[in-house]
C-alpha cells in the first residue's frame, strides 16, 4: 500500500470515528411505550407544552401492543426495541423510561427487573395506564379489570363533559384533558399516597394491584414545567 493509500485510509478511519462519536445531551430523554394509542399521546402532550417553553430533547416512540400466547415475552421485547433504539440514536439520553402496563403478561417482574438492570427507569401500571389516569380524578385502592377502569373513565368523561363524554384511546389532546382542574397534580398526590403503601411491603410489582409508577416520570418533565 502506498504511503498515499494510507494516509486517505486513516482519514476516512479518523472521520467515520468522528462522525459515530455520540455526545450526552443535558435534559435529553427517550421514553418507549408498549402502547400506541394512550401512552404516547398522554407524553406527547406533556412534551410539546415543555419544548414551548424551553426546549429540549425529549423524544417519545410507541410500539405496536404485540399480541403473544402462552409464555410470550412481550414486554421483553419492548426493552429489546429500547436497545435498538439507543445504539442507533444520534444522541447519549440522560434519562431512558420504559412506560407499560402488567395487563395479562407473565413477564411483567422480570421486564421491570431487566430494564432497571440496565440503568433504565420503568414507568408501570397495573393493571393499565387507565389507572393512572383515573387518578386524575379520585383515588382508588381497588383492585380492578382494565375494562372497569375504561368504563369509570368513560362515567368521568360523560359527566364532566369531557372529550366526546366518553373515554376513548386515541385522544391527541388526552393529556390537557385530564389535566382539567389540576388533574396532574391531583393524580401525582393519589399515586404517591397509593404507593407508599407499595413501599412499605416487600411485595412484586405484578401482585400489587392497582398500582403505578407513572407519577414518577411526570414528576421529572414537570419540573421543566414548573420552573
Amino acid at each position: 500500500m502506498g504511503s498515499d493509500d494510507f494516509f486517505k485510509k486513516h482519514r476516512e478511519e479518523r472521520k467515520k470515528r468522528k462522525y459515530e462519536y455520540k455526545q450526552p445531551h443535558a435534559n435529553s430523554y427517550l421514553i418507549v411505550t408498549e402502547g400506541e394509542r394512550t401512552e404516547p399521546l398522554y407524553f406527547k402532550g406533556m412534551v410539546n407544552i415543555i419544548e414551548r417553553k424551553m426546549g429540549g430533547n425529549v423524544d417519545v416512540y410507541e410500539l405496536p401492543t404485540i399480541n403473544i400466547n402462552g409464555e410470550g415475552c412481550s414486554t421483553c421485547k419492548l426493552i429489546e426495541k429500547t436497545d435498538e433504539l439507543i445504539s442507533k440514536a444520534k444522541i447519549i439520553y440522560q434519562n431512558i423510561w420504559l412506560v407499560f402496563d402488567k395487563d395479562d403478561f407473565n413477564d411483567f417482574d422480570d421486564a421491570i427487573k431487566t430494564a432497571e438492570n440496565k440503568g433504565y427507569k420503568v414507568a408501570w401500571s397495573n393493571q393499565s395506564f387507565e389507572y393512572w389516569l383515573y387518578l386524575h380524578f379520585n383515588y382508588s385502592d381497588s383492585a380492578l379489570h382494565r375494562d372497569i377502569w375504561n368504563n369509570k373513565l368513560s362515567e368521568i368523561f360523560e359527566e364532566c363533559d369531557l372529550g366526546e363524554g366518553k373515554y376513548y384511546k386515541n385522544y391527541d389532546d388526552i393529556y390537557n384533558i385530564v389535566d382539567l382542574n389540576d388533574g396532574v397534580n391531583t393524580a401525582i398526590k393519589n399515586a404517591k399516597r397509593r404507593m407508599d403503601d407499595y413501599l412499605c411491603k416487600n411485595v412484586k410489582p405484578s401482585k400489587y394491584d392497582p398500582g403505578t409508577t407513572v407519577h414518577l416520570l411526570v414528576l421529572e418533565l414537570k419540573k421543566y414545567l414548573d420552573e
